[in-house]
């Protein structure tokens, strides 16, 4: 696994969806598809652990305060290699009945071809904070059905649950995600089968949309009017040239 950059510096990666972004043409020129992840959700829930192990199939159960790392990994996913990059980011929090979103957060959000919310059994609050995430990524992506996952994380603390599993599996389905129930620290395959089917979901997006951006790409750009003027003159000057020799 390697840390690519802080989120300070994520606006420097393409735009999903630019070309440079596509997956399609990284797979023309022999390297791997790249799908780019964000993973959102309130402080404590355990975003940088499932990250951790999801890359890496390690649980480490001390993490300094979030910093947004971007991690990177090549991963192999029903036979194909995929080229990960998933933006781990600092918590959110609800001021006044509103998402208390900096610029940062947004950046990573439209940055990114998928989007995994967090949040842990054990605090109702981070639950609270589900549907306004997810309002949060459709406005950020307007027109583009951005696949979602919502992770319930801590399903190992059931006895200091704070949220019933079928209550955020009927959220999930309210807001048209996929939902799974982990527990980080005990399970890694469930934390595997939360992103092995956003990865599946955006590749397919991908392979779906790589014509009309090659197509797109492949436009001519317009030609320069310095370029044109030099050409016409040329052709005068030309012109004037045979007529004065035949004149001769």
């Amino acid at each position: 696994m390697r840390l690519v950059q802080n989120m300070c510096t994520i606006a420097e990666h393409p735009a999903a969806g630019s070309a440079s972004a596509d997956g399609g043409i990284g797979v023309a020129a022999g390297r791997p598809r790249l799908i780019k992840i964000a993973v959102v959700g309130a402080s404590g829930v355990g975003k940088t652990a499932l990250v951790v192990r999801f890359l890496t199939k390690r649980f480490i159960g001390d993490y300094e305060r979030n910093a947004g790392n971007l991690y990177s990994r090549q991963i192999q996913i029903d036979g194909e290699l995929l080229a990960i990059q998933v933006q781990d980011t600092p918590g959110v929090q609800i001021n006044e009945h509103s998402l208390e979103c900096n610029e940062q957060l947004n950046r990573c959000i439209r940055w990114a071809d998928a989007v995994v919310i967090v949040f842990s059994i054990t605090d109702y609050k981070s639950y609270e904070l589900l549907s306004h995430l997810h309002q949060q990524v459709r406005q950020l992506h307007p027109g583009n059905r951005v696949p979602v996952v919502v992770v319930a994380n801590k399903a190992d603390l059931l006895h200091i649950k704070e949220v019933e599993p079928q209550h955020g599996l009927q959220l999930a389905n309210m807001l048209g995600c996929t939902f799974y129930e982990v527990s980080v620290s005990e399970n890694y395959n469930d934390v595997f089968n939360a992103f092995h089917v956003l990865c599946k979901e955006v590749s397919k997006q991908q392979v779906t949309s790589t014509p009309e951006k090659r197509r797109t790409s492949l436009i001519p750009r317009p030609k320069s009017p310095n370029m044109q003027d030099l050409k016409r003159r040329f052709k005068q000057a030309l012109s004037a040239k045979v007529r004065t020799v035949t004149s001769v």
